[in-house]
């Protein structure tokens, strides 16, 4: 990917299983913050859909897509590097037009 460093639209995220960082939205329960999730393909503990990485059989984490804002790549190996969630507006500002 030639910009790993930039928030794109999750329209556009990888679901091969592959681990992605996201924002997940503010809410009620707290404010913006970054995870590392990955698309699941659905099995016998849960639903296809965005999991967290942490997720094990029985504690499964699951986001629904309205929770999630945006997503990058991993950054590469031996890069110290925490991106902040994503604080703009959604569609204007993130990744282009997101087609």
């Amino acid at each position: 990917m030639d910009e790993p460093d930039r928030w794109r639209h999750m329209a556009s995220a990888p679901k091969d299983g592959s681990r992605i960082l996201v924002t997940i939205r503010p809410s009620e329960q707290g404010p913006a913050e970054v995870d590392l999730a990955y698309w699941s393909n659905g099995d016998r503990f849960g639903a296809e859909g965005w999991r967290a990485s942490d997720s094990s059989p029985g504690r499964i984490i699951a986001y629904a897509e309205p929770e999630l804002r945006c997503w990058m790549p991993m950054p590469s190996v031996g890069r110290a590097f925490t991106p902040a969630p994503w604080e703009g507006e959604d569609a204007e500002e993130l990744d282009g037009s997101g087609i």
